[in-house]
């Protein structure tokens, strides 16, 4: 599944660098000023030819520079390629590649589930025991994403909180990466960190009995470090403190109590994501199906959908956890994950860092997951869910990936690697206007076209708009069937950008573009 216009504008990319290859490999550059925050780069080869990068970083005004008795136009934060010194084959600011709308669209719902509720560990002679806590990946040998910390906490009966109400406070710090902390079998609470801060801390008021309460942690490492100075001594699981506050004695530490350990879950034994383990436990079926419940394994048949569609899980229904098809895992699911920052329109000029053109905030990280064809029979796939926090499975569906639409967004003699390998071979004497390339997924066929403008039009795919400069016959270049560039019922068409094809130059002395969204059906 090609990532446009990602995948498109790093292909013309390499391209570029790889017609500088020669210059590039021959020599150190030669750095030329060509004003107070554009330069050159220039590398000089044997045969007497060069290779050229012309810089602007400014990152809010076009520049204009003359280099070797010529002009070029330079957008902000951008670098021009010149292969020969001389001719624009590629700007970074000026992507060609189109970009598309994608669609999600149902092909099986309402599977009909099967539900297995996982018990909280208990001591058994898979379990160690120890004085104190013990770091998770040393423990587990990574056998399993799990590890379970168990411990008894006797409760007084003359303990004040049993007749107020004010339920003592656990505090529990985990190096990582999420945990759930579960109270006499009941969940009671959910912490994770993050990226940046894998390191957690749960703090919740928890229920306690008179008498013995089991208190049962389930540590959960979601992947192992494999960058990062002394990324091997890194830790995962609980380290501690452990502390219990709100008790006649004030506070109780924990951390150096008698805990049990068990790595992995029951049904991980039982491998009931496999085809014969799924059968070695007693499902319960149609209005037992539990709903919302944490820790429960969850299992479907379901058919073969027809077509050559991509598909993909969507689980934007439940919280987290695993999931497999016919014993292949599809991976880990965490929608309640919800992604958060500063979403916003989007510029990728002046320096670059990972939070720049954030989008989806407040919504789950991640919802669709891919399911290739290659595993799936064509009747009786077994689909197996393990949910930790508790989630709605009538809500899972199978996906199918469409393109509903595609766009460019060309501007005016904007470079073009075509334009270039023509004046080289001698073939044309002036660069060619650049086109607008638009094509559907195969099998689809340009039905519409929903938005096009010639002028200076706004928004990104999907949300075009007009500016204040407009080719009112903009849509002609793609409807009109007299025209060679009709796109109505192709695959794929390309549209030149000039202002001939429009009707006319509808604002003179002004940098204009193309902007188009067709609709593929």
């Amino acid at each position: 599944l090609l990532r446009q216009p990602k995948w498109g504008h790093l292909r013309d990319l390499h391209r570029a660098i790889k017609l500088c290859e020669p210059a590039l490999v021959y020599s150190e550059p030669t750095r030329l000023s060509l004003g107070h925050y554009q330069e050159a780069h220039v590398f000089n080869y044997k045969a007497g030819g060069c290779a050229a990068f012309l810089a602007n970083y400014d990152s809010k005004s076009f520049a204009t520079v003359t280099f070797r008795g010529m002009n070029y136009n330079l957008p902000p934060w951008s670098i021009s390629i010149l292969p020969d010194c001389r001719n624009t084959v590629f700007n970074t600011a000026r992507v060609g590649a189109q970009s598309s709308e994608i669609k999600m669209s149902p092909v099986w719902q309402g599977f009909p589930w099967k539900s297995y509720n996982e018990e909280t560990a208990s001591y058994d002679d898979n379990s160690i025991t120890t004085v104190g806590l013990m770091e998770q990946i040393n423990t587990t040998r990574d056998a399993s994403d799990y590890l379970w910390y168990s411990t008894d906490v006797r409760i007084g009966s003359n303990e004040a909180f049993l007749r107020n109400g004010n339920y003592p406070v656990l505090t529990v710090q985990s190096a990582g990466h999420a945990l759930h902390v579960f109270i006499n079998g009941q969940l009671s609470g959910t912490a994770y960190g993050s990226l940046e801060n894998p390191k957690l801390t749960f703090s919740g008021n928890v229920k306690l009995r008179p008498g013995v309460n089991k208190i049962s942690l389930l540590s959960i490492a979601v992947g192992l470090p494999n960058v990062g100075p002394h990324y091997e001594t890194w830790n995962a699981g609980i380290l501690g403190p452990v502390m219990l506050n709100g008790l006649n004695e004030g506070k109780r530490d924990l951390t150096w109590q008698k805990w049990s350990y068990k790595v992995g879950l029951e049904g991980e034994a039982l491998n009931l994501h496999s085809l014969s383990g799924s059968s070695s436990v007693e499902w319960v079926a149609g209005s037992l199906v539990a709903q919302g419940q944490p820790l429960t394994w969850y299992k479907a048949i379901f058919g073969l959908p027809p077509g050559n569609d991509p598909l993909a899980l969507d689980m934007g229904s439940m919280g987290k956890g695993q999931v497999w098809i016919n014993g292949q895992s599809i991976g880990r699911y965490w929608p309640a994950y919800k992604a958060s920052g500063s979403c916003g329109d989007c510029s990728y000029a002046g320096t670059y860092n990972e939070k720049k053109c954030q989008s989806n905030c407040g919504e789950a990280s991640q919802r669709w997951y891919h399911v290739p064809r290659s595993w799936l029979n064509p009747s009786d796939n077994l689909l197996v869910v393990f949910e930790e926090m508790g989630g709605n499975p009538s809500g899972i569906s199978l996906v199918k990936r469409t393109v509903q639409s595609v766009c460019a967004d060309i501007y005016e003699w904007q470079p073009n690697l075509m334009s270039y390998m023509l004046q080289s071979s001698g073939k044309i004497q002036r660069p060619l206007r650049p086109k607008a390339h638009l094509m559907c997924a195969p099998g689809q066929k340009i039905s519409s076209i929903k938005f096009a403008s010639f002028g200076t039009p706004q928004g990104v795919c999907g949300s075009f708009r007009e500016g204040s400069c407009h080719a009112h016959k903009s849509y002609d270049a793609f409807e009109k069937a007299s025209l060679l560039q009709s796109c109505i019922g192709q695959n794929y068409c390309a549209v030149t950008v000039a202002p001939e094809v429009y009707g006319g130059d509808p604002c003179p002395r002004v940098m204009k573009k193309l902007s188009v969204e067709a609709i593929c059906s």
